[in-house]
């Protein structure tokens, strides 16, 4: 990238998962940068970091504050505005929330890989206050502190100059509570991990942290319903419910779910390879899994909506059910057995969505937006 001095901001390093992996790849894009969040928890970050990279704020040493951030949001706002970016050219945001906020002078592009605008002031702020607000008080003050973030939300995506998403599923949510178009480059899926092979496909598959928006509920009860063997690689706080689940109805022959809890990342390829298909019940933003399983060749069975709809393409890499149901998705499953799959095809697809793909794009459209905002600048020498 020449002399182009780059700074990353990323909301926070205390846990692991797709914000983190599209995070990683920006780090070897960008191997110079500094990388400033709010909060760092080496142990559970989940990528490797030279720690010599990483700026964090005032609430890194605040006690508690990386395991309970969540009681900290009326404070981020302020934390996320202190970082002093001056000395950069072009500031690259990676973010869901806050890192979008940064302030940067007038000489420097910013510019926002946005997942998603801040979920729990837009979509899903009448679920945030129903989950936290446990007590009648907080119950009542929850929607003001929401309200003030919301519009300190409004304002830092303003801020912004040039934003890029992972999907035009996003970029319509963008649309509609910023005000801005977005740019669409998908994540990039790490498809050098994943090979066809002659495992046995004997059983049906779901990848996924186990929280209540993913329903894997769903593929539980349709395979239980089914008789058919159902495999769930994930952990996450739904787990005790959903093994509960999976007991049910009792006495049922030859139904089997079994739970794989966490799978690292050197062995969830021959997961993968062993599956019939993928099942994905819920409504994502973008689905990297779908994706991981056809580097495997896998097809996947998933409801239409969402980022599944530009990732997943029906009758070739997978099938659709139109609604959220466990009896469309054993009636999309009975379907799916009837129907032929190409793994080659499959293969193929996934292959669109590599890393070298994604670096190619981001290297290729920073450039492009840092010339143009240069010529529009006239005041940088």
């Amino acid at each position: 990238m020449g002399d182009m001095r780059v700074a990353i901001i990323h909301d926070n390093l205390i846990q692991f998962g797709g914000a983190e992996r599209v995070l990683a790849a920006l780090l070897d894009i960008f191997p110079n940068a500094p990388v400033y969040t709010l909060l760092y928890d080496k142990e559970r970050a989940g990528i490797e970091i030279d720690e010599r990279r990483v700026r964090t704020s005032f609430l890194q040493r605040i006690p508690g504050a990386r395991r309970n951030h969540h009681y900290f949001p009326l404070l981020m706002p302020m934390a996320m505005e202190q970082f002093d970016l001056h000395e950069f050219d072009v500031v690259f945001s990676a973010t869901h929330s806050y890192a979008k906020g940064v302030i940067t002078g007038l000489n420097t592009l910013h510019i926002s890989y946005c997942f998603t605008p801040t979920r729990y002031v837009w979509d899903d702020c009448h679920r945030y206050v129903r989950d936290f607000s446990r007590l009648a008080l907080s119950l009542r003050l929850a929607p003001l502190g929401l309200s003030y973030i919301r519009l300190w939300d409004y304002f830092a995506s303003q801020r912004v100059d040039s934003y890029l998403t992972l999907s035009d599923f996003v970029a319509a949510r963008i649309s509609k509570y910023y005000g801005r178009s977005a740019q669409v480059i998908a994540p990039p899926v790490d498809v050098e991990r994943f090979a066809m092979t002659r495992a046995s496909k004997g059983y049906y598959l779901v990848v996924s942290r186990l929280v209540p928006y993913k329903r894997t509920e769903l593929a539980i009860e349709a395979c239980e319903r089914l008789g058919r063997p159902l495999k769930i690689a994930g952990t996450g706080p739904e787990i005790d419910r959903l093994r509960d689940r999976a007991g049910l109805p009792a006495g049922q022959a030859g139904v089997t779910t079994e739970f794989l809890g966490f799978v690292p990342d050197d062995e969830l390829p021959g997961v993968y390879a062993g599956a019939r298909a993928l099942l994905f019940p819920q409504e994502e933003d973008f689905g990297i899994t779908p994706l991981e399983a056809a580097a495997a060749g896998v097809p996947t069975i998933a409801y239409a909506s969402g980022g599944a709809l530009e990732t997943i393409v029906d009758g070739e890499t997978g099938v659709f059910f139109q609604q959220q149901s466990a009896d469309a998705l054993a009636n999309a499953i009975v379907a799916f057995e009837k129907a032929e799959f190409d793994s080659a095809r499959i293969r193929q697809h996934a292959e669109a969505f590599s890393g070298s793909r994604f670096a190619t794009e981001i290297m290729d459209t920073t450039e492009r937006l840092w010339d143009e905002y240069k010529t529009k600048h006239t005041t940088r020498i």
